[in-house]
């Protein structure tokens, strides 16, 4: 009897949990109304499903348990929505979700940029553009008003903080800067500066060797914009250049570098993403590997980008707010408009200035530096795998091989300040935790930037813009629209990685279709593949360049150690000048069948035609 009993109990207890496993549905907590989305459901049986929304019924068929997705089902009233999910005409779950309009999907990312723009304080900005997406999310009544402030803080702040990937840059943008704080307290910085003045004695010169070493360290944009930045920018300040044209040299080379360069932390990424792609493409097998080299060429911005640097950093000619910038710095020696916040204080960069009477050995900081490039390389080919050394970087862990090469780099500059007694343990211990300061104010901004980019995958930014497209495009402009898109994506997100991990899977199939309804399916028409596949690539890096609420460019700013809105408001006019010759120049006329290099070619002479019209010399004694 007794043993009856507990059978009895033991199943009374497992039916709950075997009900709640049989048939689930988890719709997305928000619906766009008038946007085809996805249902991801869990059924426990095969057989014929329908999903119910609005009294209008969707069909799948699952052939064994598990998850069954439902694409395109779209909400037609705003509000709350019950969604059923049925089995042969017997429901077998139930869920319920929220249907909001969906130009609301955009107003968050935009707001805060406006925001940020014309108060050039990105903090609150990004804040407030969290606050009212969540605020959106849950629904506008004035009890949800203070309940959205505290989801955002509880939920999507401390998400964005908790994430392993962003644990790591936060932990390897930390170690950097205590390495920067010791190899700048132990005089090492400055003996680089004094060896790289003897050569870089101009402000142009001081530039084209930033450029230079913005394009060496290829391998991975986080780890070429925080050395970059934190190495060249004594070299800078010596030389009286501006910290506005020093961000802009270091967030223009290392995201265009990374993107396009064949042995990269992104390649592993991007072929990833382009070979589930054509997984999805009957009829279309050719390699992912060769579909992203071959889409090289077609990579108008960042190719137009890396000659527009060099030629601003040689020709001694800017334009716009970042002409004035340079003025100001060559005429008053002021390197950031003054008033301007950074992420450093006055009393910060004296603790870690080097200390008197010490030795100046460039070697304190070139071994450092040296450690963490090696290390980041050594990182990349220990954690990947493949055969070839592409497959081998582009499978690697870059947060890991970071991580391990901030710490070597660290304990190096450690181990040689003090066998050479420059510094005590306890100084180099307060050097160290200087630099480590230095990084907080733009951790705190990256933090929110992570947060409002959660909000908008809540609110399905992207997926409202893909829907503005619709599929009325004809073959030849594609690219130019995809750019486009890739581009307002990553403006209102702000991450290049996320823009591409959304549309690649989207623009691929639909590129095929489009050639495919076109019957342009032979090897003379897959340009238009290639060109689409490098519009995603590019677009995303363009629009990341431009968004004040990017991870990189909010790097760069703290890297070079200047304003980020002053940084976001030089760099975007030399940005939609590069943009601009890249859609209408570069991929358009590629669209339409003009080889690739010619079309570069052209668009090469275009910007340098539009910059010498528009640019002025910089130097108040220089050439025109």
């Amino acid at each position: 009897m007794r043993t009856t009993l507990y059978a009895a109990l033991l199943v009374a207890l497992m039916l709950p949990v075997a009900r709640g496993q049989a048939a689930e549905i988890t719709p997305p907590s928000v619906l766009l109304r008038g946007v085809p989305m996805t249902v991801v459901t869990r059924v426990d049986a095969a057989g014929n499903y329908v999903l119910e929304l609005d009294g209008k019924g969707y069909n799948a068929t699952a052939g064994d348990a598990g998850e069954l997705s439902f694409a395109d089902v779209l909400a037609a009233n705003t509000g709350k929505v019950e969604l059923r999910l049925l089995r042969d005409t017997v429901e077998v779950a139930r869920a319920e979700s929220r249907v909001i309009v969906g130009w609301l999907a955009i107003v968050p990312p935009f707001l805060a940029i406006a925001v940020a723009l014309i108060f050039r304080s990105v903090i609150p900005a990004l804040f407030l553009g969290a606050w009212i997406g969540v605020f959106a999310a849950i629904g506008f009544s004035p009890g949800n008003l203070w309940r959205s402030l505290l989801i955002v803080f509880q939920t999507h702040v401390k998400d964005a903080v908790a994430n392993a990937d962003h644990a790591a840059i936060m932990l390897f943008t930390f170690m950097i800067g205590g390495m920067v704080g010791i190899v700048s307290r132990n005089g090492g910085m400055q003996g680089v500066v004094n060896h790289v003045v003897k050569w870089a004695n101009t402000p142009r010169r001081g530039q084209v060797a930033t450029a230079v070493m913005g394009v060496a360290i290829f391998f991975d944009d986080y780890a070429n914009t925080l050395v970059v930045g934190n190495t060249m920018r004594r070299v800078s300040d010596a030389l009286k250049i501006s910290r506005e044209k020093l961000a802009f040299i270091v967030d223009a080379t290392a995201a265009p570098i990374s993107c396009i360069a064949m042995v990269t932390t992104w390649v592993g990424y991007e072929v990833g993403l382009i070979d589930a792609a054509v997984g999805q493409i009957d009829g279309y097998s050719e390699s992912a590997y060769l579909i992203y080299l071959r889409s090289i060429g077609y990579s108008f911005y960042p190719l137009l980008m890396l000659m527009f640097v060099f030629l601003v950093a040689m020709g001694g000619r800017d334009f716009g707010a970042m002409h004035r910038a340079e003025r100001r710095a060559r005429t008053t020696g002021q390197l950031s408009e003054p008033g301007s916040e950074v992420s450093q204080s006055d009393h910060e960069g004296e603790e870690i200035e080097p200390l008197p009477g010490k030795p100046q050995r460039a070697i304190n900081a070139f071994l450092p530096v040296l450690t963490l490039i090696a290390g980041v390389l050594t990182g990349l080919l220990v954690t990947g795998e493949g055969d070839s050394l592409q497959e081998i970087i582009g499978s690697a862990d870059s947060y890991k091989a970071l991580m391990w090469a901030s710490l070597s780099a660290v304990l190096v500059a450690g181990v040689m300040t003090l066998a050479q007694r420059i510094l005590t343990v306890e100084q180099t211990v307060q050097a160290w935790y200087a630099g480590v300061k230095l990084m907080l104010f733009a951790m705190i901004v990256l933090v929110l930037a992570w947060t409002l980019s959660s909000i908008t995958e809540v609110l399905h930014t992207a997926d409202y813009l893909v829907s503005l497209l619709g599929d009325f495009l004809p073959p030849a402009v594609l690219p130019v629209v995809v750019f486009v898109l890739a581009a307002l994506t990553a403006f209102a997100t702000g991450t290049s990685w996320g823009t591409m991990g959304i549309l690649l899977p989207i623009v691929v199939p639909l590129a095929w279709a489009i050639l495919s309804a076109n019957d342009m399916t032979g090897p003379g028409d897959l340009h238009i593949l290639y060109s689409s596949v490098a519009c995603v690539l590019t677009g995303a890096v363009w629009g990341d360049h431009c968004s004040p609420i990017s991870d990189t460019t909010i790097l760069s700013s703290m890297a070079s150690g200047c304003n980020h809105m002053d940084h976001v408001r030089t760099q975007l006019p030399y940005a939609l000048l590069v943009g601009l010759a890249a859609i209408f120049l570069g991929a358009l006329p590629a669209g339409f069948g003009v080889p690739w290099w010619l079309a570069l070619l052209v668009a090469a002479g275009g910007v340098v035609a539009i910059h010498r019209f528009l640019s002025a010399p910089s130097d108040p004694e220089g050439p025109a």
